[in-house]
């Protein structure tokens, strides 16, 4: 029997997994497009940081939802 919080921390979960996916297909993208184009260190040092921020958008994410469930798992 889930709970609807249980339900929607799995929504949660799933969404933090597929920005994940999408972060790490448009940063292998951006490498390789920026490396076809030919652009600047400069264009492409700018495309790993958006990637980054990416990254660390979703790991804030993960770590708000495991602190929900710590929080919940303590009532």
């Amino acid at each position: 029997m889930t709970t609807e919080n249980d339900r929607k921390s799995a929504e949660q979960g799933q969404r933090l997994a597929i920005a994940m996916a999408a972060v790490g297909v448009y940063w292998i993208l951006a490498t390789w497009i920026g490396g076809a184009m030919g652009l600047s260190n400069r264009v492409r040092a700018l495309l790993d940081l958006i990637a980054l921020a990416g990254f660390g958008w979703v790991l804030w994410g993960v770590f708000q939802l495991w602190r929900a469930r710590q929080n919940e798992a303590g009532k």
